[in-house]
C-alpha cells in the first residue's frame, strides 16, 4: 500500500486522515490555507473544525497540493462540492491511483456528483477508479473512535474492496457497493431534507413532522434516483435512509442546524455568515431542483426547501403548501 492523500482539511478531511494514519498509514492532509496549514502542522490538531482530536504521527500537513499528490496510491476528496472543479483541475495523480469522493452535493447547471465533476476533470484513464464513501458519519464521532459505519461504493468491485480495506478499522465497519449514483445521490439530497426537517424543529411542529418529512424525503430521494438509474435498495442502506435519519435528527449535522435557525425567524445570510463549514444543502437544493425538472419528477419537499431559502418564503407557508396538496397514494 503506498500513501495516502487527502485533500481537503475540513473537519470531515481532517477526521478521515485521523482515521487512516490511526492504522499506521501514512497520510499527507492537504489544506489550502499556507498559513491555516502552518498552524495545523505546528499544533498538531485541527483547533478550528476538529478540536481535541490530536495528529497520529503519520498524519503529515502541507499546502502545496503537488507535494500531497505525489505518490498517493489513494487520494481522497474532502473538497466542499463547489470546489472541486478548481483543486482538480490539471491535477497530477499517479498513475494507477484510486480516487475517493467524500464530498456530497451536485454540481449546478452540469448537475453532476462529485465522482462525476471527477470524471469530467481528471484524465479518462481514472474513470474506473474513482470511488465513494459515504454513510451517517458525523466527523467527531468518527474521530473519537465511536463506533460508526459507511459504504464504499465503485463501479468496479476490486475498487471498492480496496477502499473498503484502507478505510476498516475495528472501529469504522465499511461495506461496498457499485450503485455509485445511489450512493451519491443519497448522501446529497439528505442534506436538503435535513434542512426541511431543521426548519420543522424550529417551527415547533413535532416529532411527528420529523418522522413524516424524513420518510417522505427518503421517498423523494428514490423517485429522483430511479429516474436516474439508481437501484431503489441503495436508498434504504448506509448512505440513504442511515445518513438521511442521522442528518435530519443530529445535532452535529449543519444542514439540520442551518434550518432550525431558519425555521425560528432567522434569514439565511446572517446564518452563512456565522458558518465555518459548508451547508452543502443549500446549493444542493437548487441543483436538485434543476435536476428533477429536467428528469421529469416531482420532488415537493425540495421545492418548498427552494422557495423558502432563495425565494423569500415563508417558512409556515410552505409547511401548509406541502399540507394541503393533491390527496394521493403513498406509493
Amino acid at each position: 500500500m503506498g500513501s495516502i492523500s487527502v485533500i481537503g482539511a475540513g473537519s470531515w478531511g481532517t477526521a478521515i486522515g485521523v482515521l487512516v494514519s490511526g492504522k499506521g498509514l501514512k497520510v499527507t492532509l492537504w489544506a489550502r490555507n499556507s498559513e491555516f496549514c502552518d498552524t495545523l502542522r505546528k499544533e498538531k490538531e485541527n483547533k478550528l473544525y476538529l478540536p481535541g482530536v490530536k495528529f497520529p504521527k503519520t498524519l503529515s500537513v502541507t499546502s502545496t497540493l503537488a507535494d500531497a499528490l505525489k505518490g498517493a496510491r489513494i487520494v481522497v476528496c474532502c473538497v466542499p462540492s463547489h470546489g472541486i472543479r478548481e483543486v482538480f483541475k490539471g491535477a497530477a495523480l499517479m498513475e494507477g491511483a484510486i480516487i475517493v469522493s467524500a464530498s456530497k452535493g451536485i454540481e449546478q447547471k452540469t448537475h453532476l456528483t462529485p465522482s462525476g465533476i471527477l470524471g469530467s476533470v481528471l484524465p479518462k484513464g481514472f474513470n474506473e477508479r474513482i470511488a465513494i464513501i459515504s454513510g451517517p458519519t458525523f466527523a467527531k464521532e468518527v474521530s473519537m473512535g465511536l463506533p460508526s459505519a459507511a459504504c464504499a461504493a465503485a463501479s468496479s468491485i476490486i475498487v471498492a474492496e480496496e477502499v473498503q480495506e484502507v478505510f476498516s478499522t475495528p472501529s469504522f465497519r465499511v461495506y461496498t457497493n457499485t450503485d455509485t449514483i445511489g450512493v451519491e445521490l443519497g448522501g446529497a439530497m439528505k442534506n436538503v431534507i435535513a434542512i426541511a426537517s431543521g426548519i420543522s424543529d424550529g417551527l415547533g411542529l413535532g416529532s411527528n413532522a420529523r418522522a413524516a418529512l424524513i420518510t417522505r424525503g427518503l421517498k423523494e430521494i428514490s423517485v429522483l434516483g430511479s429516474a436516474m438509474g439508481a437501484k431503489e435498495a441503495t436508498f434504504y442502506g448506509l448512505s440513504g435512509l442511515g445518513d438521511l435519519v442521522l442528518t435530519c435528527t443530529g445535532p452535529l449535522s449543519r444542514n439540520y442546524t442551518l434550518g432550525l435557525a431558519i425555521g425560528r425567524g432567522r434569514s439565511l445570510t446572517d446564518i452563512l455568515g456565522e458558518m465555518r463549514m459548508v451547508a452543502e444543502g443549500v446549493k444542493t437544493s437548487i441543483a436538485a431542483r434543476e435536476l428533477a425538472e429536467a428528469k421529469g419528477v416531482e420532488l415537493p419537499i425540495t421545492e418548498q426547501v427552494c422557495k423558502v431559502l432563495h425565494e423569500g418564503k415563508s417558512p409556515k407557508q410552505a409547511v401548509m403548501e406541502l399540507m394541503t396538496r393533491g390527496l394521493k397514494h403513498e406509493f
